[in-house]
């Protein structure tokens, strides 16, 4: 078998808080609200934007597989899970390891610090094969522009390539709306949780947890909560690639 390394990643985001922000910045955001719930909406945005929000998490998993075994059953093999997770009782370079009840093991550290153990793991596997779901849209340049906020070059440019090629990353959102994004038809852009539920993978966006509570469960000091989700997502992601590989991709990537 031509088996390949395939990385798979999703983080979580929370808003920094309002006074955090300059007067200048807070109008800037809150320009054109009438409306109390206007503005509250727009403060709930903040999630969304590397200068407005943090790291709350990242979460990792490493498989090994062949994409030519396309057989119902297959799933190729587990090499490593982790979940990095932003503890705000750390500070400088310490980090504390806790795990999942499911034993995977989870790093606590500050934002800075998670987002440096985040470009040496994507150094360290430079010939692994990324995996995402809205992570060309989202979490590549959040990660990104977060790490440039903090002051950090990031070790990998996880945004080359073109709008409709990037060879080292598969973006299942892209590969499902046939890089379209429309808002009807079959290119149409679904959440997660619809493709999910629609290719019967048990989704993680059910529980307690999702990303609008992240935010007030990482305020709540309720941290590996959000860690469970996050790798849940990352292993219902592994999921749907499996789908998408058996079903739709016709290239050996």
């Amino acid at each position: 078998m031509a088996e390949k390394l395939f990385l798979v990643f999703d983080i979580e985001t929370a808003g920094i808080e309002w006074d955090q922000l300059t007067p200048s910045q807070q109008e800037y955001l809150l320009r054109g609200c009438e409306t109390e719930a206007e503005q509250e909406e727009q403060k709930q945005l903040m999630a969304l934007s590397p200068l407005t929000a943090q790291i709350v998490c990242v979460g990792l998993a490493l498989y090994r597989y062949d994409l030519q075994q396309r057989e119902e059953g297959y799933e190729g093999k587990v090499e490593k899970e982790a979940v990095l997770l932003v503890d705000p009782q750390c500070s400088g370079e310490e980090q504390r390891k806790l795990q999942l009840e499911d034993g995977a093991p989870v790093i606590a550290a500050t934002e800075t610090q998670v987002l440096r153990l985040f470009w040496k793991t994507l150094e360290r596997y430079a010939h692994a094969h990324l995996v995402t779901f809205n992570g060309r849209t989202f979490d590549a340049p959040f990660l990104m522009l977060r790490s440039a906020v903090l002051h950090i070059r990031p070790s990998v440019n996880l945004m080359a390539g073109t709008r409709w090629r990037y060879d080292r990353h598969t973006d299942l959102a892209d590969e499902l709306s046939f890089f379209g994004g429309g808002q009807t038809g079959p290119q149409r852009r679904y959440n997660f949780d619809f493709y999910a539920h629609a290719f019967g993978i048990p989704s993680p966006k059910g529980g307690e947890v999702h990303g609008y509570t992240v935010g007030e469960f990482f305020r709540q000091g309720k941290l590996l909560p959000i860690a469970e989700y996050c790798l849940q997502d990352v292993r219902a992601t592994w999921q749907l690639f499996l789908q998408w590989n058996r079903y739709l991709n016709f290239s050996l990537l």
